[in-house]
């Protein structure tokens, strides 16, 4: 059974730390506290100290230092109850069209007119010659998604920030499906597979499907287009385990469905929602401008309300497609307010008006590339050779800990696949070694490693 970490021994780390204001490495950290905490548990408390903002962490792999956060002033005002609950969400800047949207939508549910799918709004749409976005928008948005590193393979951008955005956007879209879980939350579910105490699985699950299909949408970037089977495939993996009947995941429904708060009454028959389906996607494949292409999904999609479930959701996702394919900045919807969005969507089904979620989509991307883009230059040049042999290495990695061997010289040689040539053995070897001495329980999902499978291979090599 593993030690019970104590307040004394956090505050032992913590004394450590601040006394080498520098930073501290790891080894010399753990040196110190041996007696009292392992390894993997010091690892652990670090995490929850860096996400607690009472220390810093910096570097990357064993250059990893830990120092004292810095000290800042606090104070606090007491407000009036009334005034703070008066406040509200916060929403975003928006049109004069946006507002008339807004006004419409607010009104009572009793107020506001039942409505069915009109089939004369998509066919008003003509790929190329009809925008939602005009084209000095279209323009600005070029200007800020475009990274300065000029052409790059297409997914380059996205895969820079990879961590980053599997956090960002697992929690921003799930959170405007009134997902509760904090960031910081997610961070740690992402990262280290920790669930948030007290919250809902269903909410877990949400998460952790999020993160596959950005994962899917990143590492498949030349496979993942406006076809039905990628559509297909993203409503199956952000389903999962999400839908009373499993089998509705990655098909068109067979039974009705209703717009909660809304009007809207969703086409029921399911022959009629394929054909419509098959054509939204088809136009989308048209349009020429990654950006009308990816506003459009996200009009069509949810509007047409193919999936029994879960619609939303796979438009936010699928709006990244061509972001991502023509290796611009994502789109993770970070900060963008839950009412602004659900009064956008209300805009669009009941009165089939754009202008509310073009003004979402604008500040959304805008929020986005300010994020990624600062993001990105602070991080590290990528490393080519171990992009190249990305999926070798995992293979490579899973195959010595599902045999339970020691993660050594000798035993990296004898796993390595044919596909390595003779020339890059040596370098190959350094990179399965390195990955091994920062792997752990948290981590090992990243190489296809079961949390038992790992469990049984570190008993094995004590």
């Amino acid at each position: 059974m593993p030690k019970k970490i104590t307040a004394e021994t956090d505050v032992r780390i913590l004394e450590e730390i601040g006394r080498h204001a520098e930073g501290i490495g790891m080894d010399s950290l753990h040196a110190y506290v041996e007696d009292a905490i392992s390894r993997r548990s010091l690892q652990r408390r670090l995490f929850q100290f860096v996400a607690e903002r009472r220390i810093v962490r910096e570097g990357k792999q064993r250059g990893v230092r830990y120092r004292p956060a810095p000290i800042t002033g606090e104070f606090s005002i007491v407000m009036p109850v009334a005034l703070f609950e008066a406040a509200g969400e916060v929403y975003i800047p928006i049109s004069p069209e946006g507002k008339e949207i807004r006004d419409h939508v607010c009104q009572p549910r009793q107020m506001r007119t039942p409505i069915g799918y009109n089939q004369s709004f998509l066919e008003a749409y003509y790929p190329n010659e009809t925008s939602y976005l005009p084209a000095e928008l279209r323009s600005q948005l070029h200007t800020l998604g475009t990274p300065p590193d000029g052409d790059r393979t297409a997914g380059t951008f996205a895969r820079d920030i990879m961590n980053r955005l599997l956090i960002d956007l697992s929690w921003a879209s799930s959170r405007l499906e009134g997902n509760t879980y904090s960031r910081i939350d997610t961070e740690r579910l992402i990262e280290f597979g920790q669930a948030a105490e007290g919250k809902d699985a269903l909410e877990t699950q949400m998460i952790l499907n999020h993160k596959a299909a950005i994962e899917l949408l990143v590492n498949e970037v030349d496979l993942v287009d406006f076809t039905p089977y990628t559509i297909f495939s993203l409503h199956a993996i952000l389903s999962d385990g999400l839908l009373a009947d499993r089998s509705a995941g990655g098909r068109i429904r067979h039974r009705p469905v209703e717009i909660g708060g809304s009007v809207y009454m969703p086409i029921a028959m399911p022959q009629r929602l394929d054909e419509l389906f098959r054509i939204i996607l088809s136009m989308a494949q048209e349009i020429r401008d990654p950006f009308e292409q990816s506003f459009f999904v996200m009009v069509h999609l949810p509007y047409l309300q193919p999936f029994e479930d879960v619609n939303k959701r796979v438009s936010r996702l699928a709006a990244n497609i061509p972001l991502i394919r023509h290796n611009l900045c994502p789109l993770s919807f970070i900060d963008v307010p839950e009412h602004a969005y659900i009064d956008a969507m209300l805009g669009v089904y009941e009165q089939n008006r754009i202008e509310l979620l073009r003004d979402v989509f604008a500040w959304a991307y805008e929020r986005s590339c300010q994020q990624y883009l600062a993001v990105r230059r602070e991080l590290v040049p990528p490393d080519t050779f171990r992009l190249r042999y990305r999926q070798t290495l995992s293979e490579t990695i899973k195959a010595i800990i599902l045999q339970q061997q020691a993660p050594i010289k000798k035993t990296v040689m004898a796993a390595i696949s044919l596909s390595v040539p003779e020339e890059d053995h040596d370098k190959f070897v350094k990179l399965v070694l390195e990955e091994f001495e920062n792997l752990h329980e948290g981590n090992a999902i990243r190489f296809g490693v079961r949390p038992l499978e790992f469990a049984a291979w570190q008993e094995k090599i004590k």
